[in-house]
């Protein structure tokens, strides 16, 4: 009877010797995953200059309006590919989960922004994916 009890107490044993370092490490990547919103604008021939600096300006403000931004970047076309499709800016939002893109979207100053931009701009395209 004892050696049964003993190894009922070895496996349940095991079961969290091996358990534990794996729901560590499952939590680790789930933390270090993170939420990337890229987006491209391709803008009308007759915006000006004035109008695009200020679209590209009111974008960056948001990180500081928007809590759920965790960071921002943006940039111009530069490939020398010649295969941006006139699409000259490009940003990339992050969000730390599902809920920061959830709370950005609909966010008041996200919508503020939108309009700003509607009519300057000619196409847009976004891709979001989680990064690994």
């Amino acid at each position: 009877m004892i050696t049964r009890w003993k190894m009922i107490v070895a496996a349940v044993a095991a079961v969290f010797a091996f358990a534990t370092p794996m729901n560590t490490v499952e939590a680790k990547e789930k933390s270090t995953r993170k939420l990337r919103h890229v987006v491209c604008f391709k803008f009308k021939e007759d915006a000006s200059k004035k109008q695009v600096d200020a679209v590209v300006k009111a974008f960056a403000a948001l990180e500081k309006k928007i809590p759920a931004i965790k960071d921002f970047e943006m940039g111009t076309n530069n490939s020398p590919e010649g295969l941006n499709k006139e699409f000259t800016h490009c940003f990339v939002v992050t969000f730390a989960d599902e809920k920061g893109r959830k709370e950005y979207l609909p966010h008041p100053e996200h919508k503020k922004f939108v309009e700003l931009l509607k009519p300057i701009l000619a196409d847009v395209f976004v891709i979001d994916y989680w990064t690994d």
